[in-house]
């Protein structure tokens, strides 16, 4: 903001900025440079850190793009439905009211792994490891450290795919063809290894812990990090709504409740001791 009395304030930024016969984004032609000539995943990744990603950078985060996008019939997917059913004539609050639903259970798990990771590299003594073993000693007191304070390691299990997530294997081969497995890949990959040794059963590495890694390995914003599932969420749910137009099931969905639902006395609130 300009420091002298009386003058109008300007606000910089990097991205969008328009003039009478020119727009102008990240320091290029909107027209002439990024529309026909920039792919949408290459440019979200290039508008949340302001440089242009690498082919294989772009790769990788398309890829997590891909495996978070949707997933069937999830708590944001049905209650983006119900809301269409309620307010067709919001699409946006369709929309909105799925994404509202990413959280610790659903799509958060990739911000929270991410950052548990980074916590642990952060913490670790003497560097990054050097080898396999190394990463495995590192993964060994992390468990440890998650099991005595009963945390549970985002990342780890999942619902459905408990002999192991599909995604998982896929994405790492990807950050690996690409020369991208950085040190929150090798740590979650690690813990993949080591953790029955420790909790005294295996649990699969989800994908969306995976993505989590990846993209804190392309060193992307941490805080933003969910940001970037609910971006790829978004395009799922405008499928999901795209779906409900010529296959509805929402009406079903709200009347197997409402037909059957069972008056029973209240109970009060019992709060704990």
């Amino acid at each position: 903001m300009s420091e002298h009395p009386g003058d109008r304030p300007e606000y910089p930024t990097a991205l969008g900025a328009s003039s009478v016969d020119r727009i102008t984004l990240l320091g290029r032609d909107l027209a002439a440079d990024v529309m026909g000539e920039v792919g949408f995943g290459e440019l979200a990744f290039w508008l949340a850190t302001q440089r242009r990603p690498a082919p294989g950078e772009t790769r990788v985060f398309e890829a997590v793009l891909a495996a978070l996008a949707d997933h069937g019939f999830t708590p944001t997917a049905i209650t983006a439905r119900l809301t269409y059913l309620s307010a067709p004539d919001s699409v946006q609050g369709a929309i909105a009211a799925g994404l509202l639903g990413g959280g610790s259970r659903f799509l958060g798990v990739t911000e929270d792994c991410g950052r548990y990771l980074h916590d642990v590299l952060a913490a670790a003594e003497g560097g990054h490891p050097a080898d396999e073993a190394g990463w495995d000693e590192l993964a060994r007191t992390a468990v440890r450290a998650a099991r005595e304070t009963r945390r549970l390691i985002p990342g780890l299990g999942h619902h459905v795919h408990k002999q192991g997530d599909p995604r998982t294997p896929r994405l790492f081969a990807i950050a690996a063809e690409e020369g991208l497995v950085g040190p929150h890949l090798s740590l979650f990959a690690a813990i993949g290894r080591v953790h029955p040794e420790i909790l005294g059963r295996t649990l699969p590495l989800n994908g969306a812990g995976t993505c989590g890694a990846a993209l804190a390995d392309l060193g992307l914003p941490l805080e933003l990090l969910r940001a970037f599932a609910l971006l790829a969420r978004t395009a799922g749910l405008i499928g999901q709504l795209a779906e409900e137009l010529r296959e509805p099931v929402a009406r079903d969905i709200f009347l197997s409740v409402d037909l059957n639902n069972r008056a029973v006395p209240p109970r009060p609130y019992d709060p704990p001791a």
